[in-house]
């Protein structure tokens, strides 16, 4: 299989020698685990993104964020690697998995067995980065997961996989079950796609509400491949809810939008995932009627963190991203590259030894201490990421539009809900 790719790194773009031979696996595991006494020239980071396909409106930006970090270590005179007690120059290498899971599995081994990566940072969510994880942990080699949540990827019998920058989707609904509750509502409908990405989060609002003594009206799953809502909305509609809350990815969020606005169903209220993470996105092509007086998480920047402890703060990113990327959109899976290229700078840092274990257990101490500019660094102890928040916005009307104010909890909320939503 022909597969298109390039080499990223401060110094210019190459090629990877044709002649290069894969190892065998228990070579690869050798290179990973054993303690080096000798400082490598450079650390490569290997990652994965998506020029075409589902995931490139998520998966360029994620890969930005990656490439301004790499950037700023290099002008600095490289990451500081606390094995050596100095600071080493940092290349990223960037292969094209074009959306498909199967071309990533192959390019993943490829970073390991062939580039021979120090970092690994997967490509943008759930799906893509399933097949890096059994493939790290098979060669020994530490996954810096970026924006796969799902809870499936973190159990007791893998070391090689860290959460690093965004948290664990089973935990994102909370402060959204807290507002169903403390507004009243009781009639809840919840769509969700059946990956684990969505699914979890669909438990959680279930079991969330359950304890409260409600149940939703509508519980149901459709495919992540669903793109035709009217059925469905059809179907939500006769269960009268209070709210409804459509669980996706942006392929799902967007039709599922603009199908509701065409149907002539109005509910009180509706929420989905992805317009708080590429509102630019969603304002494109969902528009100010499709998206006015909806919810969806508020991440960053929506949700600035002024006071951090690794690398620049909220503002401060965004002001520097968009003056190395002008044309790039600030989205939150920019800043979840960022972001999780700091923890695996604070991991080369903080570990004791050049190993990738040794990094794992540095950043298992850290856990809890660190804060960036997506929010706290803190992971259980299988890995998985919780420290991140992520309230609860709501589109409101501006003039000429419109734009995401946090509206709980309370003590972030930057303005008051409407609901029920207006007809107009």
């Amino acid at each position: 299989m022909k597969v298109h790719h390039r080499l990223l790194g401060l110094t210019g773009v190459c090629a990877a020698a044709a002649g290069v031979v894969a190892v065998a696996a228990t070579q690869a595991q050798a290179v990973h685990t054993r303690v080096s006494s000798k400082a490598p020239k450079q650390i490569i980071v290997g990652t994965l993104y998506s020029s075409s396909g589902a995931f490139a409106p998520d998966s360029i930006p994620e890969l930005d964020g990656i490439k301004f970090w790499v950037n700023q270590m290099n002008k600095s005179g490289g990451v500081y690697v606390g094995a050596f007690h100095k600071k080493i120059h940092v290349k990223l290498v960037a292969y094209n998995d074009q959306s498909s899971p199967t071309t990533a599995a192959t390019l993943y081994s490829q970073l390991i067995t062939q580039n021979h990566v120090n970092i690994m940072i997967p490509d943008f969510g759930s799906v893509l980065t399933a097949p890096a994880v059994a493939i790290a942990q098979e060669h020994h080699q530490l996954l810096f997961d970026a924006t796969a949540s799902g809870t499936v990827f973190f159990t007791p019998n893998n070391p090689y996989i860290v959460g690093s920058g965004i948290r664990n989707s089973a935990f994102w609904p909370d402060p959204l079950v807290q507002y169903l509750v403390a507004k009243h509502i009781n009639k809840v409908a919840v769509l969700y796609d059946a990956n684990d990405f969505d699914a979890a989060q669909a438990a959680t609002i279930n079991s969330g509400l359950k304890a409260h003594g409600i149940t939703p009206v509508y519980y149901q799953s459709t495919p992540t491949t669903t793109t035709t809502y009217g059925t469905l909305i059809n179907s939500i509609a006769a269960t009268h809810p209070q709210a409804v809350i459509e669980l996706g990815y942006n392929t799902n969020d967007i039709p599922f939008l603009n199908t509701l606005t065409t149907s002539g169903q109005h509910f009180k209220m509706v929420f989905t995932v992805f317009p708080g993470q590429l509102p630019q996105l969603f304002q494109q092509d969902v528009g100010t009627k499709g998206l006015k007086y909806t919810y969806t998480y508020a991440t960053p920047p929506l949700l600035p963190y002024a006071k951090v402890n690794l690398g620049l703060n909220t503002p401060q990113f965004v002001r520097a991203f968009r003056k190395a990327f002008p044309s790039v959109p600030v989205t939150y899976p920019a800043m979840a590259g960022y972001g999780t290229a700091l923890v695996a700078q604070e991991a080369l840092d903080k570990a004791g030894l050049f190993t990738q274990l040794s990094m794992r257990r540095a950043l298992a101490n850290v856990s809890g201490k660190v804060t960036t500019a997506i929010g706290q660094f803190k992971i259980t102890k299988d890995g998985a990421e919780e420290g991140e928040f992520l309230p609860v916005g709501q589109y409101l009307p501006t003039r000429g539009g419109t734009t995401i104010k946090i509206i709980y909890p309370k003590s972030l909320a930057t303005a008051t809900a409407k609901y029920p939503a207006p007809t107009s």
